[in-house]
């Protein structure tokens, strides 16, 4: 939802309950919908902000999802493209919870491996991928097994094919 300030601005409003996704690396917040699978078919109201100023990062994007509250794993995929992003969680009008996302040092069955000879993309091998972190700015993740590196534009292509 959005209303007028009294300069004829529009501006977003606070949302009532869900999870606002804030300090999103300017230009990612459609990044971060596409990793959460957000088409805008879901029927959740979505507010999207773009290279809005920023005091911590200069420009940043936010998202605002009205009546979702994200699970741990989700949180995971949005460290992957939003490695500064803080998540807050509201009820009532308010803040209830704010975390910021952390990228761990190894992720495990979160992503495909892009060299298609490595063992994880084999289907009768058991085995989940598993990725080090080489890079948080950037993005970069090493496969613990191929050693194929994997940068952020293959992890956000698989979150939309």
């Amino acid at each position: 939802m959005h209303e007028k300030d009294p300069t004829g601005k529009i501006r977003i409003v606070k949302i009532k309950d869900g999870t606002v996704i804030d300090h999103i690396r300017a230009g990612h917040a459609l990044d971060v919908l596409r990793i959460l699978g957000i088409t805008g078919k879901e029927g959740n109201i979505v507010t999207l902000a773009m290279n809005i100023s920023s005091s911590k990062i200069e420009r940043k994007d936010i998202v605002k999802i009205e009546d979702r509250i994200l699970k741990a794993e989700e949180l995971d995929r949005i460290a992957l493209v939003a490695p500064e992003a803080t998540i807050n969680l509201i009820e009532n009008y308010e803040v209830v919870q704010k975390n910021r996302v952390e990228l761990p040092n190894i992720i495990t069955d979160v992503i495909q491996c892009t060299n298609m000879r490595c063992i994880t993309n084999k289907e009768r091998e058991p085995i989940q991928a598993k990725y080090e972190v080489v890079s948080k700015h950037p993005t970069q993740l090493k496969c613990k097994y191929c050693w194929t590196l994997i940068n952020e534009d293959d992890i956000i292509a698989q979150f939309c094919s």
